[in-house]
């Protein structure tokens, strides 16, 4: 499938990312892309997160694609079921954080918590990392069989973001490219 036949939802983590950051790079070259744009970016809430992605991909007049990066990738598990009519016909999720790992848990992300388990309705391929500082490769696996996500290892590639030597990103690029076809 070819990207300009799809409506492409992106979802930043936390914080939204910076302009640097390889999702913001890719809504700019990716012509059918949008960055599903949250209130609160610093303190999010679960619900309305969930609820801006359900709309955006309801409110799609293609099929609809989803990109997700960090706690995106969290609120895209919880909106999964919401999703199963939506034309969701798959996701790329890179760097799911472990939110029930103490040592990793941000206050302003606790309303996430329980980690979804649930099966996306979609098929999914999940990126992740050796050595994220925010989720180690064994809970990553888990996650991908209770999100029946393709996973993939990425090597020791931190938390896949600007501040991991990521800016453009181009490997996931590609593996995205794969996915698709």
């Amino acid at each position: 499938m070819k990207t300009s036949e799809l409506d492409i939802l992106i979802l930043p983590g936390l914080g939204g990312g910076t302009d640097n950051h390889w999702y913001h790079r890719w809504n700019s070259k990716l012509k059918s892309a949008r960055i599903v744009e949250q209130k609160q970016w610093h303190n999010p809430d679960k619900d309305a997160w969930v609820e801006a992605i359900v709309a955006a991909a309801k409110d799609a007049k293609k099929p609809v694609f989803i990109i997700a990066h960090s706690l995106g990738t969290v609120a895209l598990a919880h909106a999964g079921i919401r999703l199963a009519g939506a034309n969701v016909v798959g996701a790329f999720i890179a760097a799911i954080p472990d939110l029930e790992a103490s040592q990793h848990l941000i206050p302003e992300t606790k309303n996430f918590l329980p980690m979804p388990s649930a099966p996306l309705p979609f098929p999914s391929l999940q990126i992740a990392s050796q050595n994220d500082e925010y989720c180690t490769y064994k809970r990553a696996e888990e996650f991908s069989l209770d999100l029946g996500s393709l996973l993939v290892d990425a090597g020791e590639q931190g938390h896949i973001n600007d501040e991991s030597g990521h800016g453009p990103w181009p490997e996931g690029l590609m593996s995205l490219s794969k996915f698709l076809n």
